[in-house]
């Protein structure tokens, strides 16, 4: 009975001693205060400022890329799909590839607001980045796709995209001697089907992931690679600026939808985003929450691609959001979107927007960059 006293009295002041080990930040910090709070394990770092009822994750490292029980990876599929992403010939011009509007170079989006489909007919939304679309569990920005095999098919038969005819895509591709031997090395069988084809070309997809970025590095305590402003701007971005209420967790997004205002609703460039699947009427205007990681090389921003840089991109959520309906007259329509509740005017300087680009910055690298692969059948 002494013995089990003692482990326990023991074991508590453990406990003890390991939360005194965490500095506490004090209500008015400085810049000494604050490095001090946030160089030391992410588990000790201060808690983030969020909304009643917002279910937060901390930030951390990647993990492991989920691969589906139903398409696991294998190196012989994801070579396959990196060819067929970048081959044109699975559209019906013969002119788009999936890399048309997800260049590797561009990172892996196309740098245009909207972009160019099929007879160059503009898109309707902005092209996201797949960096990381592995991780998804919703795919557009609409969320319309559960899965990137189904993304990938939907993106190649949509008339403003590839306007692919998949049963012609698929004739066009068994012509080709080296891609049936490739598909009967990868799924067992000589038949290429539309099936096989969105499995490999989402393989592929989910090996595009972010590299370590210096924001990464600090998180494992190599505290050198934030600057004091950029260290500023993480705890803006966890406190006042009200970031994490929507981007927490390792992909710095909680997977969800919400309206920023952008919807334009009753004029040309209206955009219902989430209503147009769900029909839910506090769905109009609400679009997929992106993740961060690598924000910085991966505008312009928003579903329509408007937000041109990021200082004007947080300047809308400073302001509480983008949507203004003091006269609009159709104010009283039913389906009028309500900007999400989680937009409040912030009050941020000049100066604490700067911090906040500069802490996007350290999230941020260079996304990998790859060639095209040679193409079957176009030496």
């Amino acid at each position: 009975m002494r013995s089990s006293l003692v482990g326990l009295l023991l074991l508590g002041l453990s406990a003890g001693a390991s939360a005194l080990q965490c500095a506490v930040l004090p209500a008015e910090p400085d810049m000494a205060a604050l490095r001090a709070a946030y160089e030391q394990p992410v588990h000790c770092w201060p808690a983030p400022t969020v909304a009643d009822g917002v279910v937060w994750r901390e930030m951390g490292p990647l993990p492991s890329v989920p691969f589906p029980e139903n398409n696991p990876y294998s190196s012989s599929k994801a070579a396959l799909g990196r060819m067929l992403f970048f081959d044109p010939r699975l559209s019906s011009s013969g002119q788009i590839a999936c890399a048309s509007c997800h260049d590797p170079h561009l990172g892996w989006a196309d740098g245009r607001a909207v972009p160019f489909g099929h007879d160059r007919r503009a898109g309707g939304r902005n092209a996201p980045t797949i960096i990381n679309a592995g991780y998804l569990s919703t795919m557009f920005w609409d969320g319309r796709a559960d899965t990137l095999e189904q993304q990938a098919l939907m993106a190649m038969v949509n008339p403003r995209e590839m306007n692919a005819d998949l049963k012609q895509v698929m004739r066009a591709l068994a012509r080709i001697p080296e891609y049936r031997e490739r598909f009967d090395a990868v799924f067992g069988d000589g038949d290429i089907n539309e099936d096989a084809v969105a499995r490999a070309i989402a393989t592929f997809v989910r090996t595009v992931t972010s590299r370590t970025s210096a924001f990464d590095r600090f998180m494992r305590g190599e505290y050198r690679f934030l600057s004091d402003e950029q260290v500023r701007g993480l705890h803006l971005f966890r406190t006042q600026a009200g970031c994490m209420n929507c981007h927490h967790g390792p992909l710095l997004t909680d997977g969800g939808f919400h309206n920023i205002g952008m919807h334009f609703f009753g004029r040309m460039r209206e955009d219902r985003g989430r209503y147009s699947v769900t029909g839910k009427a506090e769905d109009v205007g609400a679009f997929r929450t992106p993740g961060l990681r690598d924000v910085a090389f991966t505008g312009p921003w928003a579903h329509n691609g408007l937000m041109l840089t990021l200082e004007g991109l947080l300047n809308i959520y400073n302001a509480g959001g983008a949507e203004v309906s003091a006269g609009n007259p159709l104010r009283d329509d039913p389906l009028y979107p309500q900007t999400s509740p989680l937009l409040k005017p912030l009050g941020l300087s000049d100066q604490d927007i700067q911090a906040l680009v500069a802490f996007m910055e350290g999230i941020s690298r260079q996304p990998q960059r790859m060639s095209p692969p040679p193409l079957p059948g176009l030496e």
